[in-house]
């Protein structure tokens, strides 16, 4: 199955590009995919998981929805899904 990866801010930048096409097994979970992410780009070695769960303040969105409020890490991926991967966001100006 093909699905698109994007990555946003810092991520983007530790990947190199924007958006990654990827072919990925059927019932392959945002999990595996996150850790295989780590394991093959330096710069995000644990950025992503934390204790088997998306690190804190991570934004994780399968075709536009938070993981977090599917199966989290668990979530399947489905043909042309496309996840969207956020670092923690801050600052702002007083």
């Amino acid at each position: 199955m093909n699905v698109e990866l994007r990555f946003f801010a810092t991520f983007r930048q530790a990947v190199g590009q924007k958006v990654l096409e990827r072919e990925y097994d059927e019932g392959t979970t945002v999990g595996e995919v996150l850790r295989e992410l780590e394991a093959e780009y330096e710069e995000l070695e644990g950025q992503l998981v934390e204790n088997d769960g998306l690190r804190p303040h991570i934004n994780v969105l399968k075709s536009g929805r938070e993981v977090l409020h599917l199966d989290g890490m668990a979530t399947e991926l489905e043909d042309g899904d496309q996840l969207s991967i956020f670092p923690p966001v801050a600052g702002g100006r007083r």
